[in-house]
């Protein structure tokens, strides 16, 4: 803190400050009219009361770990939050942003609470306690932020489309005029997030505010190492389809104006605008940080740079008398005070709960704990018929044709699904997939998009939350790598939000060799996935299981990684006759692909094929399981087929160290070991990427002839 601060060493930041500088007053009748102008000092005046008491007392007493400031950032916060007011805006902040949290609703007791980890409070204790969410069905919510930096740009971007698309596309009226905030500091607008959603809305013309705040450093590193000069507002001028405004976050008057002028813009359907505003950060990144990275001159520049003693003068005597301002000083003192008591007194999290809410939950009458936000179930949405009987045609079809059909299927009865991805519109997709949906469909519905997969799956998570079933393509395995944040952001929400939001979706991934291999295209990677907390996860070897599990995922409320195998998407041995338009096939239960006595085969994907004709050739009488799903997974027909037979060979495509078959491995030796006549057996791809050359790749995937010695030899032991 610099010497002259308004500091007390008893007391901390003092609340009454001395007036500043008076802001420019020439035409603020109207802007005094406009807004609750109380109500943002009351705002300001909490805010900076839970940061002083933060600081000075609940860090000290290790009733909380991480403390982000916002002093300096208040004003201009406030006042754009008091400017949200249609029903479907939504905001998307980071860790400084508790200051629109509480103008939009969020409550001093729970924002006391959630960082200090208290039952209840926004996460129960599960998140950390500045990644604020804010469910809200009839108002604006506050998406479930992230902890990663630029990672709320993109679902913003989503939730943007999803307002045009729920007026343009469903005739939703009441959501024109709605608007998709993304808040980001100066070090943000140098992230992938940020760059990937400024290209959606600035191509699609999305009704989104980019807000940034720009204090001048990211932790310690100046703007100039995140832009050039320092400015993105200067470097984005010329941006086509982008309205850019620029000024000083600590002027009440300018601040209201540059911040309505963006909303406004933006709700008239004129599309997005970014606004930058200068503000000082009134601490060290955290409560922590020391800043001696700045110097004493620094330091003391920023705090003439207080918005608080400028909103002061501007208010007195205009809105509030001294006396006024004093009795509301002593309101909010109180006030805060009494939230602070009752966060206090709330209990620890219930550590019994801990594994709850990773998917949907179901009482005992089969009903499920609804989420507050997020995906078709909690919107009341009513699906076809559906049936766990296929009624099969006369003619078979191959894979990618079953999976086209479904997802026309699914188009025509639920005008909540988009389809979309690189090359998912006109060229139908690089596997043809989604081959004349558009045609069918338009392009609202079935689109393509920039070439991010951080944007593909960022702007499906938004437009999950925002009510749609989104099923975003990512054309490789390999490709999703750059969305990773993004999907392990997208399949924590329930559980980091206590079951207030959820974001299903259906990631279609085609995956695996065909005739070739090579490291960027030919993966099949599904164990990271069943890793990931969150996502279920399938991968059908024939063309009626695609059907099946592929309706079911649509129609979940949990999200998907759907994995189609390139070598199966027209292998004959794959082709099954189309199942029909209600067929659905439940996750977590295996298909029987032949019965047997001799040992039990686990398989999935291509290797299914390759396992009924090794068992053929060998000889031995396998009963041959197909996951079909590896999370959920079939652990009790798994279980029940070894304890007949007494012996398991599993085989995956998949590297073999820390593969899914570990897995399946680990809980058949830990539940059924004495069952065993023989150790289990794994068998997959050496830990090397899918080499290029047919000769080297048939080397290392595990063939029909490799598949048949290694249930000889298990026979054998």
């Amino acid at each position: 803190m610099p010497r002259g601060a308004p500091y007390n060493q008893d007391k901390g930041l003092s609340l009454s400050v001395e007036p500043h500088r008076a802001a420019n007053h020439t035409a603020t009748g109207d802007i005094l009219a406009r807004l609750d102008w109380a109500r943002v000092a009351r705002l300001i005046l909490t805010s900076r009361l839970m940061d002083e008491i933060e600081e000075t007392r609940l860090l000290q007493e290790r009733r909380l770990f991480y403390q982000f400031c916002a002093r300096g950032h208040d004003l201009a916060q406030i006042i754009l939050g008091s400017l949200l007011t249609h029903k479907h805006d939504a905001a998307n902040g980071y860790y400084r942003s508790r200051p629109v949290l509480l103008t939009l609703g969020l409550s001093i007791e729970d924002a006391f609470a959630s960082p200090m980890m208290r039952k209840g409070g926004l996460s129960n204790g599960r998140d950390i306690g500045v990644v604020f969410n804010l469910a809200n069905r009839d108002g604006p919510c506050v998406l479930p932020m992230c902890g990663g930096v630029g990672a709320q740009f993109t679902p913003t971007a989503g939730w943007a489309q999803a307002v045009v698309y729920r007026a343009d596309g469903l005739g939703e009226d009441d959501y024109r005029g709605a608007v998709g905030v993304a808040f980001g500091g100066e070090a943000s607008v140098a992230t992938n997030g940020f760059w990937s959603s400024l290209t959606m809305a600035t191509t699609q013309k999305l009704p989104m505010v980019f807000y940034i705040e720009d204090n001048g450093v990211g932790i310690s590193v100046p703007g100039e190492f995140q832009t050039p000069g320092g400015n993105i507002a200067r470097n984005l001028k010329s941006f086509s389809n982008l309205l850019v405004l620029d000024g000083d976050g600590t002027e009440p008057v300018e601040a209201f104006t540059l911040i309505d002028e963006a909303l406004t813009h933006a709700r008239q359907g004129n599309g997005p605008a970014l606004i930058r505003l200068s503000v000082p950060r009134l601490s060290g990144h955290s409560a922590q940080d020391t800043q001696a990275y700045k110097s004493e001159t620094a330091i003391q520049n920023d705090w003439t740079r207080d918005p608080l003693p400028k909103l002061k003068e501007f208010l007195i005597p205009a809105v509030l008398s001294q006396k006024a301002w004093l009795d509301l000083e002593a309101e909010v003192k109180s006030e805060v005070e009494a939230a602070l008591e009752r966060a206090l007194a709330l209990p620890e999290p219930d550590t019994d709960s801990v594994t709850r809410y990773v998917f949907c939950e179901y009482d005992a009458d089969g009903n499920p704990d609804m989420q507050q936000q997020g995906g078709l179930w909690s919107e009341g949405h009513e699906f076809p018929d559906s049936s766990e009987s296929p009624e099969p045609e006369p003619q078979r079809a191959n894979m990618l044709t079953a999976i086209r059909r479904t997802l026309d299927y699914e188009l025509a009865t639920n005008p909540k699904v988009l389809v979309f991805g690189q090359d998912v519109g006109p060229k139908g997709g690089v596997h043809a997939a989604t081959m004349g949906l558009q045609e069918k469909y338009g392009d609202l519905r079935v689109f393509d998009t920039s070439l991010s997969e951080e944007g593909i799956i960022g702007r499906s998570v938004g437009m999950a939350i925002a009510g749609l079933m989104p099923v975003p393509e990512i054309q490789f395995r390999k490709y999703a790598d750059p969305a990773e944040e993004q999907l392990n952001d997208c399949g924590t929400v329930r559980w980091r939000t206590f079951n207030k939001f959820t974001a299903p979706i259906v990631v279609r991934i085609p995956v695996g060799y065909f005739k070739c291999g090579d490291p960027w295209h030919s993966q099949t990677g599904e164990v990271k996935w069943a890793h990931a907390v969150g996502w279920q996860v399938a991968m059908p070897s024939n063309a009626e299981d695609a059907v099946g599990l592929l309706r079911s995922a649509l129609r979940d409320n949990n999200p998907t990684i759907f994995l189609e195998h390139r070598a199966m998407l027209d292998d004959s041995w794959a082709r099954r006759p189309y199942p029909g338009d209600k067929y659905v096939i439940p996750f977590g239960k295996a298909r029987t692909v032949a019965e047997g006595n001799d040992m039990t085969v686990v398989s999935w994907g291509a290797m299914v094929p390759r396992c009924e004709a090794a068992a053929k050739q060998a000889g031995v009488s396998a009963h041959i399981l197909d996951l079909r799903t590896v999370m959920p997974w079939d652990r009790a027909a798994v279980l029940e087929s070894v304890q007949d037979t007494h012996r398991c060979l599993i085989v995956h495509e998949d590297n073999l160290t820390a593969g899914f078959g570990a897995e399946v491995a680990a809980i058949i030796t830990s539940e059924i070991f004495f069952d065993l006549d023989a150790p289990v057996r794994r068998l997959a791809m050496p830990d090397v990427p899918p080499p290029h050359s047919p000769t080297l790749l048939n080397a290392v995937v595990p063939s029909v002839a490799d598949i048949a010695a290694a249930l000889k030899e298990l026979l054998e032991v």
